[in-house]
């Protein structure tokens, strides 16, 4: 039986004027910061939390990589502002930035380290990456798409493989705005067990990570929409490609050949990246951590590790 790791958990205060309250940011250290270069972990959503992320743990034990984990404003054990709902101005790509320098200030890390989002994290990562702060030496877009007009046409694409009776059913919902009702939900969950995650049951820290958003739903809700493919949040027109040829970082690109994000989503950030790996995960869907657990932390690993050799 292998030893327990080391972890630390924490809250650092954060300043946000507009909440109309002290908000605080809750996160995680696994393994002993200031052995090597931390890895900053971004979870997706926006809305879930950190708890799907935590099998990073395994880059911990096998590479003895520091892994830090958080759960952005809104969402698991920080502040939640549900009196935001639909508040496009409060929710705002920027808000979740200045979180993300909050917190390596707090650590200390500033200076170094590197960076892993997946989903909506690695959307966030890339917008960090693209302001080039000097710290950042590596960063790793898991799953996620570099621009959202993409992300949905993969998704209306992915749809049409669905059974013609989970699509109507879909299609009805939206179109009558009744996208809370089971029914539609259950059509949501054909969706998602074929795209979203692929193991049956669902692991169990990814119920818990997707359940912070039926327990509180304002962000999501805000920035995305009703799931995964059909976005009417404020996210729906975000794009990265024409800024992320200023991302200056090794970078590794990673997708499922089953993923919501599809080839066609990430593909940019591999056009214009100048120095990028892209690896498909050939068994995988949006959830290649879990779905091929062991040969994703291997690519991980080896790329954080051996790219810090070779700069060295």
């Amino acid at each position: 039986m292998s030893t327990p790791l080391k972890a630390v958990e924490g809250e650092v205060d954060f300043s946000v004027p507009a909440a109309g309250k002290l908000c605080k940011t809750w996160y995680k250290v696994v393994g002993n910061l200031g052995s090597r270069r931390p890895l900053v972990a971004l979870h997706g959503g926006p809305g879930v939390n950190h708890s799907y992320l935590l099998v990073l743990a395994d880059l911990t034990r096998a590479y003895s990589i520091p892994v830090i984990l958080y759960d952005q404003l809104g969402s698991g054990y920080s502040t939640h502002l549900p009196e935001k709902m639909g508040d496009v101005s409060f929710w705002t790509e920027q808000l979740f930035l200045d979180e993300l320098d909050n917190l390596l200030r707090h650590l200390g890390i500033q200076d170094d380290y590197d960076l892993l989002g997946h989903s909506w994290g690695g959307m966030l990562g890339s917008r960090h990456a693209v302001a080039q702060p000097e710290g950042l030496k590596h960063l790793v877009l898991s799953s996620s798409p570099a621009d959202m007009g993409l992300w949905i046409k993969a998704q209306n694409g992915l749809r049409t493989k669905l059974s013609q009776d989970v699509q109507d059913t879909l299609d009805k919902h939206e179109r009558d705005g009744t996208t809370e009702s089971a029914e539609y939900q259950a059509a949501v969950s054909v969706f998602y067990a074929r795209y979203l995650c692929r193991i049956d049951p669902m692991p169990e820290p990814l119920v818990e990570g997707l359940g912070w958003i039926e327990k509180d739903p304002t962000v999501y809700l805000t920035m995305n929409g009703p799931s995964e493919f059909y976005i009417t949040g404020s996210l729906k027109d975000w794009s990265t490609i024409r800024d992320a040829h200023k991302i200056n970082v090794p970078t590794l690109l990673l997708n499922g050949r089953y993923d919501e994000a599809q080839d066609m989503v990430v593909a940019p950030f591999f056009l214009e990246i100048p120095h990028v790996k892209w690896v498909t995960f050939a068994e995988s869907s949006h959830m290649s951590h879990y779905e091929e657990r062991e040969r994703f932390m291997e690519v991980v690993g080896s790329f954080l590790v051996e790219d810090r050799q070779t700069q060295e």
